[in-house]
């Protein structure tokens, strides 16, 4: 580990792989997108040539699974956990979720179009809920406190202006703006229109946000496109080759907070390199 660090401060500057806590950084935000080829991304105007220069660009990312459900299960509890369908799961595993309550910290899931009232349904709409991983925890669905922090996406800038932005934010556009029924390019006019103003809003001033996509459009070998932006990058511009997965990032965010870990493959996954202040 000393000299995983030793590396990381020579190519990236004050960049470090956390593992006891970044107090600059006060919240995290995870935006996911549908069903696209690495190439394909990285081809479009906002996510290939507008962030990469003001983001920190993770060229060697890859999915764990196929279809979707199982990634974004992944994304938030460290493992598939048997979601290998797009049907409704219903786990009795932990998640981050309780992770971050048991530090005292905050959480919540914005989703677009989603009907509100802890719905358990697998589809509102344009909502769908296997795009909402923690609904399938059933210590969050059965719990009217825990599952009241699943809230429909415009409660996210009330939060913003009312400075009450959570720890952790997983935030869920539609089925139309994730790209999934429409494409890569309508996601990536989405995308710019959603996370533009954000960058530049003070209220975001202390956010790293993660960009990514749930899987890749081809079967193998799940090459996907994610990227780092705001606080704590480890450096604007850069492009990291390192071979990470979603259980990278949920190490990584484990480390933010100094969280522990779940005990699936986030404990052992590569975590991010990042600018933090202990």
């Amino acid at each position: 580990m000393q000299l995983t660090l030793s590396i990381a401060a020579i190519v990236l500057g004050s960049a470090q792989l956390v593992s006891a806590g970044c107090s600059n950084i006060k919240s995290v935000m995870t935006i996911v997108l549908e069903n696209t080829d690495y190439s394909e991304a990285i081809a479009q105007s906002y996510m290939g040539a507008t962030l990469p220069p003001k983001g920190y660009l993770l060229t060697n990312y890859f999915g764990v699974s196929h279809p979707s459900q199982g990634n974004y299960i992944a994304m938030v509890a460290g493992g598939v956990n048997g979601c290998k369908s797009d049907s409704n799961c219903n786990l009795g595993v932990k998640s981050v979720a309780d992770l971050l309550e048991a530090k005292g910290l905050t959480w919540k899931s914005y989703q677009e179009s989603y009907p509100g009232n802890c719905y358990t349904g697998s589809r509102s709409g344009t909502y769908y809920r296997k795009h909402n991983p923690f609904m399938s925890f059933t210590s969050i669905s059965g719990n009217a406190t825990r599952c009241a922090r699943n809230v429909v996406a415009s409660q996210l800038d009330k939060d913003a202006a009312n400075n009450a932005l959570p720890n952790y934010m997983f935030y869920s556009p539609d089925i139309n703006n994730d790209g999934h029924d429409t494409g890569a390019a309508y996601a990536d006019r989405w995308l710019k229109s959603f996370l533009e103003p954000k960058l530049t809003n003070p209220a975001y001033k202390d956010t790293l946000f993660h960009v990514v996509f749930d899987e890749s459009d081809t079967t193998s070998p799940n090459y996907i496109y994610s990227i780092l932006l705001g606080q704590g990058i480890a450096a604007a511009g850069k492009k990291d080759s390192t071979k990470y997965t979603h259980y990278s990032f949920l190490a990584t965010l484990e480390g933010i907070f100094d969280l522990g870990n779940l005990g699936q493959n986030d404990a052992t996954a590569a975590k991010i390199p990042l600018k933090c202040v202990a």
